[in-house]
């Protein structure tokens, strides 16, 4: 199996994060119209980094678990195996404890 390159990983990332936002918006009746400025403004990554750096969990997130879609969340995302890399392990744990404390498990 080929390893994808950085610029291949965060291309493939950014359009996992792009089709979160439009299955939160088809499936869940979620329109994140801050989460999508942000992809446009600071890219994936960062607003992935942005959004684990908040003491508590966005109001996208809070929105997605009232909707029973935790699946949808950055959180999820960033713990998908092929995404690992691109974060640290703090900002894994973050993820991880902040979709545990809502009984989701990635």
């Amino acid at each position: 199996m080929v390893e994808p390159n950085d610029g291949e990983l965060t291309a493939d990332f950014s359009r996992h994060m792009i089709a979160g936002y439009e299955r939160g918006r088809s499936e869940a009746g979620y329109n994140a119209t801050y989460f999508r400025s942000m992809l446009a403004e600071i890219g994936p990554v960062a607003t992935a980094k942005k959004l684990l750096a908040s003491p508590t969990v966005s109001d996208g997130f809070a929105s997605l678990w009232e909707r029973g879609r935790l699946d949808l969340t950055v959180e999820a995302l960033v713990l998908d195996p092929r995404f690992e890399t691109l974060f640290d392990l703090d900002e894994l744990n973050i993820a991880r404890r902040r979709l545990e404390q809502f009984d989701y498990s990635a």
